[in-house]
């Protein structure tokens, strides 16, 4: 029997796909700047790797996720999200690529067991976000970067943590602050260069279209939706367990457009 399936093509810019849900079609075009996960994304849409797979946490307000292959057919209120196709993808970050309202980005491991942030094989997620007022983007900012600052410090700190300890126990304190000092002078320096900025096109959309800019420089953003970005907000709110779980399955189907 001759098989009527189109050959698979990598590398080929301005890729489209769409996922159809009972709730409508959401259309998407990849990001040709994030060529691993593009086409990563049309391998597995190329082989119905994602059809009948679940959005399988919903956070209205946040984000929907979906694309784990243990979804496909579980159990009501089975714990989800740790199946992939046994593989990673290299992060491929871009400051132009940000978390405005219906991108699309890959999900990941946390950083204490993948500090190089690689990006789950198939799971991705569509940002919803919210709007936020030029003021409570600048106190986000201000918090992200505290948290910045704060680990820079205490990384800082742990590395010097035996001459503290030495000095302490030896009652020598003016040399315990006198390397404490040196820390700081350590930390504000490497502060400079970790500090984090939104650029005038991020203070654009997260104070109009929204978004969720506290997820910046952390997770691959690849492709934006073009089309049926309201079925985001429809999925977000549908009602779900604790484990934010819809208790309606949201099954999807995911084919290539172009």
């Amino acid at each position: 029997m001759v098989s009527c399936q189109k050959k698979l093509e990598l590398g080929k810019k301005n890729r489209i796909v769409e996922i159809e849900t009972e709730y409508g079609d959401i259309k998407i075009k990849l990001y040709d700047e994030t060529p691993l996960h593009r086409d990563n994304f049309v391998k597995l849409a190329h082989a119905d790797y994602f059809d009948g797979t679940l959005f399988h946490r919903v956070i209205d307000g946040f984000m929907i996720q979906g694309g784990d292959p243990d979804s496909k057919a579980a159990k009501p209120g089975a714990r989800l999200g740790e199946g992939g196709p046994g593989y990673q993808i290299d992060a491929e970050f871009n400051p132009a690529l940000f978390h405005k309202r219906g991108v699309i980005a890959a999900a990941r491991e946390g950083d204490a067991v993948n500090p190089q942030k690689k990006s789950s094989g198939s799971q991705f997620y569509l940002a919803q976000g919210r709007v936020y007022t030029h003021g409570g983007l600048d106190t986000l900012l201000m918090k992200l970067n505290d948290r910045v600052k704060n680990q820079i410090f205490e990384k800082a700190q742990k590395n010097k943590a035996t001459e503290i300890m030495k000095y302490q126990s030896e009652g020598d304190m003016d040399k315990v602050s006198e390397l404490i000092d040196k820390i700081q002078v350590e930390v504000d320096s490497i502060f400079e260069t970790k500090q984090i900025k939104f650029t005038q096109a991020q203070i654009d959309a997260y104070t109009t279209v929204g978004g969720i800019p506290h997820l910046d420089g952390n997770y691959t953003v690849f492709g934006e939706v073009i089309e049926g970005i309201e079925f985001i907000d429809s999925i977000a709110k549908v009602k779900k367990d604790d484990f934010d779980r819809p208790l309606e399955d949201v099954a999807m189907k995911i084919k290539i457009v172009q």
